[in-house]
C-alpha cells in the first residue's frame, strides 16, 4: 500500500489495547482505538480502517454484533475483521466466522502469530481493493465503449440515410460534424448541372426492358464515380436524368470549376460507353447543362423517405441548357463561363431563348479543359 495501513483496534480493556498497539507500533501502521462496540461502529465508519482487531466480550455491542453490522453496511467498503478474544470454544469460533469475521486469534496473542495474520489481512484487503478498482475500471470501460459503440451504430445510421443523395466524402463532413441544421430549409448561391441522354426517350421505346436497365446501370455507375471524385451532391435523378449541385451542403472552394472539371470528365467516359451501346444498336448521346446562382435547399419528404432538395431559377436554368445541349455539348452561363474561363476553352452561342425565361440568356459550349 502507498500509505500506511490504518488498524482499528477494538477492546474495551485498555491494557490489552496498549498491549496490541505496542506490538503492532513498530510496523508503521497507523493505529486508531475503540473501547466498546458502539464506538467501534461509529470509527470504522468514519475512518475506513484497512483492518480491524475485535475483541468479543464488550459491553454495549459484543464483537459479534459489532462484526455482523459492519458486514452486512452496503455503503462500506471490505474491512477485514480478525476477532481477538479468549473465547476459544469451538461454538465460538463458529459464531465468530458465521457473523463475517475473516480470521480468530485466541488470548494470551502470540505476538508471531498476530503480526502474520494481521500482514496476510492486509495483503487480502489489498488484493481485494485492486481487484475492485480493475471491475470499476472495466465497468467504466464498457460504457465508454457502450457509447462508442452507439455513437458509431447512429453514425453509420445517418451516414447510411445521406449517402442517397450526397457523395461519401460529404456524408462524412456531414455526420462528423453532428450539426443537422446542415439540411435545414437555406439558401446558398451553388453551381447546378444536369445532364441527360440523348436519343433515350426513342431508344426506351423500342429496347427490350432489361437492355434499358443494363444501359442506365452503366451510365449510373460511370456518373456516380465521377460524381463522387469531385465531391458533388446528387440531388436528384430520374430515367436518365441527373442533377448535381456543389457548395452545397458543405461549402467548397471553386464550385463551377469543379462542375466542370466533372462535367469534362463525365463526357468523356459516357462517349467511352456510347460507343459500347451503338455495337448493339443503342443510339445515345450525352449534354450537360451548368449554371450558378442562388438557391433555396433542404431536406423535404416525409418520415422514413426523405429528399435533399433544390429549387430556384439557378435550377431551372441548368436545366434549360442541358435541353439545348446537342450529343457531347457542355452548355455553360455567364457567371459559370466568368468562373472557369482560367481552367476551361470555351466558345460562345450567343443569346438563347429558353423556356422559362423572359430574357435571352448568354450561353457557351467548353470545348476543353486548359489547365
Amino acid at each position: 500500500m502507498n500509505n500506511p495501513a490504518r488498524i482499528l483496534i477494538v477492546d474495551d480493556n485498555e491494557t490489552n489495547r496498549d498491549i496490541l498497539v505496542t506490538r503492532l507500533g513498530t510496523h508503521g501502521y497507523e493505529l486508531l482505538q475503540a473501547a466498546d462496540g458502539e464506538e467501534a461502529l461509529a470509527s470504522a465508519k468514519q475512518h475506513l480502517p484497512d483492518l480491524i482487531l475485535l475483541d468479543v466480550e464488550m459491553p454495549k455491542l459484543d464483537g459479534f454484533e459489532v462484526c455482523r453490522r459492519l458486514k452486512k453496511d452496503p455503503a462500506l467498503p471490505f474491512m477485514p475483521i480478525i476477532l481477538c478474544t479468549a473465547r476459544a470454544a469451538s461454538q465460538d469460533v463458529v459464531t465468530g466466522l458465521d457473523a463475517g469475521a475473516d480470521e480468530y486469534l485466541t488470548k494470551p496473542i502470540d505476538q508471531a502469530a498476530l503480526v502474520a495474520r494481521v500482514r496476510s489481512m492486509l495483503r487480502i484487503k489489498e488484493l481485494h481493493d485492486q481487484v475492485q478498482a480493475q471491475a470499476a475500471d472495466l465497468a467504466n470501460w464498457n460504457r465508454t465503449l457502450e457509447e462508442r459503440v452507439n455513437e458509431q451504430v447512429g453514425e453509420l445510421d445517418r451516414m447510411n440515410r445521406l449517402k442517397g443523395f450526397l457523395s461519401p466524402q460529404i456524408a462524412k463532413l456531414v455526420v462528423s460534424s453532428g450539426d443537422s441544421k446542415l439540411l435545414e430549409s437555406h439558401r446558398r448561391d451553388i453551381t447546378a448541372v444536369f445532364c441527360d441522354l440523348r436519343g433515350f426517350t426513342a431508344f426506351a421505346e423500342s429496347a427490350e426492358p432489361e437492355d434499358i436497365i443494363t444501359v442506365l446501370q452503366e451510365y449510373y455507375c460511370c456518373l456516380g464515380e465521377s460524381i463522387d471524385r469531385y465531391e458533388g451532391t446528387l440531388q436528384h435523378f430520374a430515367g436518365d436524368g441527373l442533377l448535381i449541385i456543389f457548395n452545397d451542403p458543405i461549402p467548397c472552394s471553386d464550385p463551377s470549376v469543379r462542375a466542370v472539371r466533372m462535367a469534362v470528365e463525365m463526357r468523356s467516359r459516357v462517349a467511352e460507353l456510347a460507343g459500347k451501346w451503338r455495337r448493339f444498336g443503342h443510339e445515345l448521346g450525352f449534354g450537360i447543362g451548368i449554371a450558378a446562382g442562388h438557391a433555396t435547399l433542404g431536406s423535404v419528404g416525409y418520415e422514413g423517405r426523405f429528399h435533399y432538395s433544390a429549387t430556384g431559377t439557378v435550377v431551372n436554368l441548368g436545366a434549360r441548357l442541358c435541353g439545348q445541349a446537342g450529343d457531347g455539348q457542355i452548355l455553360i452561363d455567364g457567371r459559370v463561363q466568368v468562373a472557369t474561363e482560367a481552367i476551361a476553352g470555351t466558345e460562345p452561342l450567343g443569346d438563347l431563348d429558353l423556356k422559362g425565361f423572359h430574357r435571352a440568356v448568354r450561353a457557351f459550349n467548353v470545348r476543353e479543359l486548359t489547365a
